[in-house]
């Protein structure tokens, strides 16, 4: 099977996970013989640009002339049997959706957030979960600043979402919408997305060998719980510095990079217990979570699935979390973790400490997590149902 893949990466440096998921199913599909055309943008374009590009790219979000018209000419020299679209927001600019429906193209569309109810795409009114905007009314996000705490900017987002929600452009031109989690299932039916053209898959991770490390040679302590993952506000990382102003006697190794990394480095050197290694390696930041006692995720938005979830999970290590999203299907209490309530500090506090006396227990959900990880998110499970996903949607009249 040919396979068209277009995505809209993040900026370079950015651990997003959309993007890791683009790059693991195309080489998922190569690895089964499959021939896999790939069309992207990065925002980085954008930021590289001067003011009279930046205005053109800006206008291009509504509607892009230079992704339609090469949309449709990459679709008549390499005549794929289906196209699949991960993120198209901002560059490639819902126009793409129309290139591909008018060059006779079925259209699989993974949903990696809830922009199509949230035009931000977190469903976060500051710190806040809010999905008002599902109804329509886009230009409330004028008052509260919701994009980049911009009101010009807003009003833009404002406007592209109005326009194709009027033109229907997210309702008619996808055929199969793939959803990684009930709670985006349910937020879509609510605003009038055809329950037949939907269906959920979770994302997957390559099942990793890893070289066994020394944890004292890294200067770290040697028993830690972990938390790891993008340093922004909707991962929880203010919850996790309030978390640990109340825990004193448990280490913690923090890793990765954002908007919040220098007020988060600030804190952490605040605190005896609290290692803070900033961006760490692919591998080496995995070797450090396997061998941590636990990962703690205290997420304020919905996750999608969890790449920092599911890989925790491959390497046989519980998650104490928030329950929200992804985690709601994700954790079993007791099983293979912990779901904590939103924002709830304290049942974070309580649970951290009672997992962290009680190693035993620890081991137990470690193994249970490896056999979740084993029944729903490997990789060759995860082609089956792609596969499945593909030909289903060829078939669609």
């Amino acid at each position: 099977m040919k396979i068209l893949v277009m995505h809209n990466f993040h900026r370079k440096g950015s651990a997003s996970g959309d993007d890791q998921v683009f790059k693991s199913e195309i080489e998922l599909l190569k690895s089964h013989g499959h021939e896999v055309v790939t069309y992207t943008t990065c925002n980085d374009e954008f930021d590289n640009t001067g003011i009279v590009g930046k205005i053109k790219a800006s206008l291009g979000m509504l509607w892009s002339f230079k992704h339609y018209k090469n949309v449709k000419r990459t679709i008549n020299s390499e005549k794929p049997d289906i196209v699949h679209v991960h993120t198209f927001f901002p560059l490639l600019s819902p126009s793409i959706l129309y290139a591909i429906k008018r060059s006779g193209c079925k259209l699989v569309a993974t949903l990696h957030d809830t922009r199509f109810i949230c035009p931000c795409a977190t469903s976060l009114r500051g710190t806040e979960l809010c999905n008002k905007c599902g109804d329509g009314s886009y230009f409330r996000m004028i008052k509260y600043r919701c994009f980049k705490n911009s009101r010009i900017q807003s009003a833009i987002v404002a406007f592209i979402f109005k326009y194709h929600r009027i033109r229907k452009s997210f309702y008619k031109y996808i055929d199969r919408y793939v959803c990684l989690n009930e709670n985006q299932i349910k937020l879509l039916k609510e605003i009038g997305f055809d329950d037949n053209k939907i269906i959920k898959k979770y994302n997957f991770v390559p099942d990793k060998e890893l070289e066994p490390i020394n944890v004292e040679e890294l200067n770290l302590p040697r028993k830690y719980v972990v938390f790891y993952g993008r340093i922004g506000e909707e991962k929880g990382i203010r919850i996790l510095m309030k978390i640990w102003d109340g825990i004193t006697d448990i280490p913690l190794v923090v890793m990765g990079g954002g908007p919040l990394e220098n007020e988060f480095e600030q804190w952490a050197k605040s605190k005896e217990n609290v290692h803070y290694l900033g961006y760490t390696e692919h591998n080496k930041c995995l070797n450090i979570v396997k061998n941590g006692e636990f990962v703690v995720f205290p997420s304020i938005w919905y996750e999608g699935c969890s790449m920092v979830e599911i890989e925790t999970e491959s390497l046989g290590v519980p998650l104490v979390a928030t329950d929200l999203g992804f985690s709601v299907e994700a954790i079993i209490n007791g099983y293979n973790g912990y779901k904590i309530p939103l924002n709830d500090v304290n049942s974070f506090i309580d649970k951290i400490k009672y997992l962290w006396d009680n190693p035993d227990l620890c081991d137990i959900m470690g193994k249970n997590a490896r056999e979740d990880y084993e029944n729903k998110y490997m990789p060759e499970e995860n082609y089956r149902q792609l596969m499945k996903i593909y030909e289903t949607t060829k078939d669609i009249k």
